[in-house]
């Protein structure tokens, strides 16, 4: 049976409680549910990379690939990811950031995605993103 192994990135913080940014076991990756920080810097509370729709997706996403990388995967590997939005008013937009997003990146094949709206993130965060990869 393989390990089960933490991913932490060098530019994500360490998590304030008993939970991985990432988790790696055997061939399955899963990234927890990422926002909008910049790069953590060593002392400094974490920063959102700012107020618009925009710049929080583009981090967050920025965020998620970081943890892939770090467990050996790219955005191609990932299977399912889950979009929580804190706006309904925010989807058209968010769609629009993904589409661009992915076709930069020349994802092959999209992943199945699922977007909702929950209003629980912390306050001036408006994005949360979590993946599910399967590595080849």
């Amino acid at each position: 049976m393989s390990e089960k192994t933490a991913l932490t990135p060098a530019t994500h913080t360490t998590p304030p409680a008993k939970f991985s940014h990432g988790v790696k076991k055997g061939n399955i990756l899963q990234v927890a549910g990422q926002v909008g920080f910049l790069p953590a810097v060593e002392g400094q509370a974490p920063t959102p990379a700012g107020p618009t729709l925009r710049e929080q997706t583009l981090q967050t996403f920025a965020n998620v690939k970081a943890i892939l990388e770090e467990g050996g995967a790219t955005w191609d590997d990932v299977m399912m990811m889950r979009v929580y939005l804190t706006d309904v008013d925010h989807f058209a937009e968010m769609n629009a950031i993904y589409n661009a997003y992915f076709e930069e990146q020349g994802l092959k094949e999209a992943p199945a995605a699922r977007t909702t709206v929950y209003v629980g993130l912390p306050k001036g965060l408006l994005i949360e993103i979590d993946a599910l990869a399967v590595l080849s």
